[in-house]
């Protein structure tokens, strides 16, 4: 269960998650209820996604750091694709981690008190 996301795994998973949404699977907004509480279950050594929270935040600094808009003033358009892949992978990212956690989350809520969670 301690996957990473690499790169084409998250472009798959933003694919794979915006049709599921489209079919009845979880919504976007019940994906971005789960982030609160899934920074909570990371943050008290509950649920494994740690590292994976680690690189959104960094992607997220990336995307949103003054340092990167240098590129953009000199390079014009190839500064920005390099922040289109990121808000793409972190889109994807969030997608696919949500879910996981959604699904973590309906497994621990049906075990009974005592026994282990797989």
């Amino acid at each position: 269960m301690g996957k990473t996301l690499k790169r084409s795994a998250a472009f798959t998973a933003l694919a794979r998650a915006l049709a599921v949404g489209a079919r009845g699977g979880p919504s976007l907004g019940a994906r971005l209820a789960a982030l609160p509480r899934m920074i909570r279950a990371t943050a008290k050594g509950e649920y494994d996604g740690g590292l994976r929270l680690a690189l959104m935040a960094g992607a997220t600094a990336y995307v949103v750091s003054p340092v990167d808009l240098v590129p953009e003033a000199f390079l014009a358009i190839f500064g920005l694709v390099d922040d289109a892949v990121m808000v793409t992978w972190l889109a994807g990212s969030v997608l696919a981690e949500t879910e996981r956690f959604l699904q973590w989350e309906a497994r621990r809520s049906s075990v009974i008190p005592g026994h282990a969670v797989p």
